[in-house]
């Protein structure tokens, strides 16, 4: 049977390079692919899939709240593979799921494992829940040498673990980093914020 596989890794950890160099490979081989992501994801243009080191491709399915896969669309492609899938709703995960059984084809999909607050996205939840196989991206905390685990925000260069959960953005927003750095960071606009709340008007 065909599996279902989840790729997680931080920011610039290169997701998005490996599924594309994973695509060309595929298509080297005269194999068909089809290439997802979530329609909400409009960074590099509506329908593009980008990396950081300069490769590219068109998305040939985009996904949001109101898409129903029929997994008859699905027959004849060799693999389907998944950008950003994070930002997917739970019921396209089950629907990706349900792809690898019937007709019986692969899904890789690649993202975010956790936010800026490092709780789990809904979609990145229900990979973990039905995943065949779970593979982390490993990258180094932008501060040291240590793995990259958490997904640091920053607004106008300062850290920060106020606002949405989703927040497109690239370096100029957020920084892969380890654990250590991550809490640092975080005490920091904890006792900032208490500082402030201290200080006479």
């Amino acid at each position: 049977m065909a599996k279902l596989y989840f790729r997680y890794g931080t920011m610039d950890s290169a997701k998005s390079m490996n599924l594309l160099a994973v695509a060309h490979n595929y298509r080297k081989q005269g194999k068909k692919v089809l290439l997802v992501k979530p329609r909400l994801d409009t960074r590099f243009g509506a329908a593009k899939i980008s990396s950081r080191c300069g490769l590219e491709a068109e998305a040939d399915l985009m996904v949001d709240e109101e898409t129903q896969l029929d997994p008859r669309d699905f027959a004849n492609l060799d693999c389907v593979l998944v950008d950003e899938a994070q930002f997917l709703p739970p019921h396209i995960i089950d629907d990706l799921r349900r792809i690898t059984v019937d007709p019986g084809v692969p899904v890789i999909c690649y993202g975010l494992r956790t936010d800026f607050r490092t709780k789990l996205f809904p979609g990145a939840q229900r990979l973990m829940e039905l995943a065949d196989g779970i593979e982390e991206v490993k990258v180094t905390c932008q501060y040291c040498s240590k793995k990259a685990i958490c997904n640091l925000r920053f607004v106008n260069g300062t850290p920060t673990v106020v606002g949405p959960q989703i927040q497109l953005g690239a370096d100029e927003h957020y920084a892969p980093v380890c654990w250590a750095h991550y809490d640092e960071a975080t005490r920091q606009i904890a006792a900032d914020v208490s500082g402030a709340v201290l200080r006479p008007s």
